[in-house]
């Protein structure tokens, strides 16, 4: 595995949203308790949450994890817009702190600072074959060089046009925001936790690797 920090090259230019189960398998996991309240019904639209500004972690810089927590990482496609639609893909670590529940996913586990991992690059859609062409990608994770985990773009529920599609019907995408597709969980049904000293790669064809070690957090 590659651990020589990249130079950041890309920084997101607006509000990055998160989607949750758009995979088959968790949602597949997730669906016999999708009836109990508070809701009594599967979400019938995306399920979003945003990674906030602070959140944010250039490739090769360190990620600080949080005394006591048990912080989880997975990749994903991010969907950067452009004034015309799409503009670019950009490929992502989405960390958490480790939690069970699907609904309203809170900010503390989600917008710790330096728990977004950003790709060093966005790469243009026409580079790529288009939103279509973005089912056939495949994600590799590898933490301290071992593969852990191959995300499959073939395995969403909703591909990227759907996606879309459906997010716009109750809000608006701006130039700069970042809709980030998903991420996949592990066949138990977790994510892929890490620790302090660990190092984390993700690579997908078309993108250079986005690279990340994490560190305790300093003491106060």
């Amino acid at each position: 595995m590659n651990t020589t920090p990249l130079s950041p090259g890309w920084l997101p230019e607006g509000t990055v949203y998160g989607t949750l189960l758009n995979f088959r398998h968790e949602l597949a996991l997730w669906a016999p308790h999708m009836n109990e309240a508070p809701y009594q019904a599967p979400p019938k639209a995306p399920v979003l949450y945003v990674k906030t500004a602070n959140t944010f972690t250039p490739t090769g810089q360190p990620i600080a994890l949080p005394s006591g927590a048990s912080v989880e990482v997975a990749a994903s496609l991010g969907l950067v817009m452009g004034a015309g639609g799409v503009a670019g893909i950009v490929l992502l670590n989405d960390v958490a702190v480790a939690h069970d529940s699907y609904y309203r996913p809170p900010v503390r586990t989600r917008c710790v600072d330096g728990f977004l991992g950003l790709g060093p690059e966005c790469v243009p859609l026409d580079a790529l074959g288009g939103l279509d062409a973005l089912r056939e990608l495949e994600i590799e994770l590898h933490r301290n060089g071992v593969h852990k985990q191959t995300t499959r773009m073939s395995e969403w529920v909703r591909d990227a046009v759907t996606l879309l599609t459906d997010v716009r019907e109750f809000m608006s995408l701006r130039p700069g925001d970042v809709l980030m597709t998903g991420t996949d969980c592990l066949p138990e049904g977790g994510r892929e936790l890490v620790h302090a000293g660990d190092t984390v790669e993700i690579t997908a064809p078309g993108f250079k690797p986005v690279v990340h070690s994490f560190v305790a957090e300093e003491s106060a």
